[in-house]
């Protein structure tokens, strides 16, 4: 069953229904907020994304709104304080590529005016090239995690079925440049 077919079994008001509905495979402007998206498809290796869907608020509050600028300047205190926030994945791992990727981005906005200014240069690119550019520059980027990445702010094709009533409304939200 696809991810669409689910979720449109589901209540509106379930938390995959309005993240399908309303982000999945759309483009995110602001860096801070496509870093965040980056944030949890990383901590969402190895669980459900519903479990994430749940957390995402917890997320927010503990890396301060997804702010790469605060992220970037994260001490070793903050990452025991992080370690010790039941609402978010204590994993040391995650947290700690999450302050790698933030100083990454930080270099990538100076270079290139913005993050997301560098995924549009980059763009168009296949997984496999997206895998290798990102593991040039970033921690805890595998293949899965940014094929959701990617899928999910509309940089690559499948996040809806083309039978999907949110297909078309992607295609006509999305940019030009990012039609596939």
């Amino acid at each position: 069953m696809s991810y669409c077919n689910y979720c449109h079994q589901l209540p509106s008001t379930d938390l995959n229904r309005i993240y399908h509905d309303q982000q999945y495979g759309f483009l995110i402007e602001n860096d801070d907020e496509l870093f965040g998206r980056l944030i949890l498809e990383i901590n969402q290796a190895g669980l459900s994304w519903a479990t994430i869907l749940k957390k995402e608020e917890n997320f927010r509050k503990a890396f301060d709104h997804f702010s790469i600028a605060k992220i970037a300047d994260y001490t070793q205190d903050k990452v025991d304080e992080l370690m010790q926030d039941a609402g978010i994945i204590r994993n040391k791992l995650k947290i700690n590529a999450v302050i790698h990727n933030a100083q990454k981005v930080k270099e990538i906005q100076l270079q290139h005016g913005s993050f997301l200014e560098w995924l549009k240069l980059n763009h168009p690119k296949n997984k496999e090239e997206w895998v290798r550019l990102f593991k040039k520059n970033f921690k805890f980027v595998g293949g899965e995690i940014l094929n959701e990445f990617f899928m999910s702010i509309g940089f690559l094709p499948g996040a809806h079925t083309k039978d999907c009533l949110i297909y078309v409304k992607q295609q006509e939200i999305n940019p030009t440049w990012l039609k596939h």
